[in-house]
């Protein structure tokens, strides 16, 4: 086995992130590593919406963005190596806080995660889920920018 055994790498599904995927699939097939595909459905985004009839097709649409994001992570691997093993999951709550969760509990030896690299305002308006989970966490964290700023 290589340095990394376990290697997560949290998606929100845009095509911005596929760049971050690409990266930790290169590190996953590069140490034999276990690719771990996360997705979180955020609770904030929960927060605002009525409680209705309609809530549960929102909900199902929800977590079927969630599985196509999953699913990208996968396909994405097996496009880099098709050894690669990997794993999905999809999870409830605030993104930074389970994507720690998840890396701890998983036992994962690094973190794969794409920033926007937002500065300034932004930054401070926006906060950034890369940048919490980089100071939550214990597991070392390596930061993909992606977007239009940071795309290849």
């Amino acid at each position: 086995m290589g340095t990394y055994d376990r290697i997560l790498v949290p998606t929100d599904g845009s095509d911005g992130v596929e760049r971050a995927i690409r990266h930790a699939a290169e590190v996953a097939a590069s140490n034999g590593a276990t690719l771990h595909g996360l997705y979180v459905l955020s609770t904030d985004a929960y927060a605002g919406l009525a409680m209705e009839s309609s809530w549960e097709s929102v909900d199902r649409l929800l977590r079927e963005d969630a599985e196509r994001a999953v699913e990208r992570v996968r396909d994405i691997a097996t496009e880099a190596d098709a050894t690669i093993p990997v794993e999905t999951a999809v999870v409830e709550g605030k993104p930074s806080h389970e994507i720690v969760r998840y890396a701890e509990r998983e036992d994962c030896d690094l973190v794969v995660m794409g920033t926007h690299g937002r500065g300034g305002i932004d930054r401070l308006l926006l906060g950034s889920v890369a940048e919490s989970v980089i100071r939550a966490s214990s597991i070392p964290v390596t930061a993909v920018p992606v977007g239009a700023e940071g795309e290849a």
